[in-house]
């Protein structure tokens, strides 16, 4: 328990209309989107400055609490939770966007920035930011930051990490840096910057973001593709890659998760199939001609029952509405829905597929699998309720048996949604015991006194 003087030393740094101890407050902020963990917070602060953040650090240092750093609370491994004798400093009130830099094709951003909200910005002045979480509508960039998230464009843009050009970053003990810039080219000193990207919240705190943009794709054509196995699914996904075909999106929903999506938003999906391919090629419009009819011909050649290609914005919007919604729909049917993220390689996905409804069946739990089929992860989303000891038992030794499949096939833990509480009991399968002590090596150099986010991805 955070002591009343610190407290007071807090109301004096950030003032007491930005500070909140009630219960009501606490319970607000004690848990993300991760199921299953949730803990009471001392005090939540709302920093107005980086000078305010960088005192807050430096009074955890000599009052020894620890720092719980909050964008939207969307993260779904547990990042943002509170843990003992802890502070959370929330962020969503930094959501400027500072500047669009269309020469340098640069956006200067605060981290409380929503995700879309970007995507609106940039694409009024025809650029375009390519990296879309499932959650784009509430999540924020300094999130984004912080896990390193994908997205449904992940195939052909990439992830966040290959969109942020600099960061400011208050550090644990209150310093602030600022690494990376507009240069194109820069390999003076280490590269800070991607250190720390997808270092959920342990290292530092990010006060203003860079990223990248790139010219507004000129068109698109987007399609689905409905199929009755699984397998030809899979080598739907091997066949258009190697035509040379680069989609921004293919996207993978299983049998579960299409019933569960249709019974939610009723936009005409077919209820007897086994699964489908969300497609979407773009660029020039004579590329996305072309490749858009190869695409078609990769699903017909592998067997596909039904292609729908959008003939317009709207028809389009109302395909991906089917992906996006995934995770709503599925969460409807039982009291609690653990949503994780795997990644194999492509070439294993039909294969991982297959294991996934294996020890679904062998554990007896619901498992709906959707995904981004393009880079090989998947989404393996158990269907379940919290009151059932048994039934939770069950679940997470089904987890723990596909996380093990998924590193035999080559693959690892997580893609996107990041390592944090829910997954650091597992991160030795992919990283092995001289790595692990290699990190916590780094994050003690940078926080000697372990008062940043402490607990996650791994214990100190």
């Amino acid at each position: 328990m955070i002591l009343s003087n610190t407290i007071t030393a807090l109301a004096a740094i950030v003032g007491n209309d930005n500070l909140f101890t009630s219960l009501e407050d606490k319970i607000t902020y004690s848990y993300d989107g991760t199921p299953l963990h949730s803990h009471l917070p001392d005090a939540i602060v709302r920093p107005s400055s980086k000078e305010q953040i960088a005192e807050i650090l430096r009074l955890a240092n000599t009052e020894r609490f620890s720092v719980v750093p909050r964008g939207a609370g969307t993260g779904l491994s547990g990042g943002s939770i509170p843990v003992d004798n802890c502070v959370v400093i929330d962020m969503n009130r930094w959501n400027s966007i500072l500047e669009i830099d269309k020469e340098n094709l640069t956006a200067w951003v605060e981290p409380g920035v929503i995700t879309s909200q970007l995507h609106l910005a940039v694409e009024a002045v025809g650029l375009f930011y390519p990296p879309d979480p499932g959650s784009m509508n509430v999540c924020t960039i300094g999130g984004n930051v912080a896990e390193n998230s994908g997205g449904l464009r992940g195939l052909k843009y990439g992830v966040t990490k290959n969109y942020v050009m600099g960061l400011e970053v208050v550090l644990p003990n209150g310093q602030i840096i600022t690494c990376g810039g507009k240069t194109v080219k820069d390999v003076a000193g280490y590269n800070l910057k991607d250190l720390f990207i997808g270092s959920e919240g342990t290292l530092g705190i990010f006060t203003k973001i860079l990223v990248k943009l790139i010219p507004k794709p000129e068109t698109s054509r987007t399609m689905v593709a409905y199929f009755s196995s699984q397998t030809d699914a899979g080598k739907t996904v091997s066949a258009i890659i190697a035509q040379k075909i680069i989609p921004c999106t293919i996207e993978f929903l299983d049998r579960t998760t299409i019933r569960c999506v249709e019974e939610f938003a009723r936009i005409g999906l077919p209820m007897d199939i086994e699964c489908l391919l969300l497609l979407e090629v773009d660029g020039h419009p004579a590329v996305v001609e072309d490749e858009a009819k190869k695409v078609e011909e990769c699903c017909r050649q592998n067997n596909a029952q039904e292609i729908i290609v959008a003939k317009n914005a709207d028809e389009a919007l109302k395909l991906k509405t089917a992906r996006r919604s995934a995770f709503s729909a599925l969460a409807r049917v039982r009291p609690t829905t653990i949503l994780e993220d795997i990644t194999v390689p492509r070439s294993e996905i039909a294969a991982m597929l297959e294991k996934i409804n294996a020890i679904s069946k062998k554990y007896n739990i619901i498992i709906g699998t959707f995904g981004h089929a393009g880079d090989g992860n998947l989404h393996p989303t158990c269907l379940t309720d919290e009151r059932d000891p048994d039934e939770m038992l069950r679940a997470e030794k089904a987890y723990e048996e596909i996380f093990v499949e998924a590193v035999k096939l080559g693959g690892t833990i997580t893609g996107e949604h990041g390592t944090g509480l829910a997954k650091k009991k597992f991160l030795h399968l992919v990283s092995g015991s001289s790595a692990i002590d290699a990190m916590r090596s780094i994050k003690k150099a940078l926080d000697p006194n372990n008062i940043l986010n402490p607990g996650k991805v791994f214990d100190m």
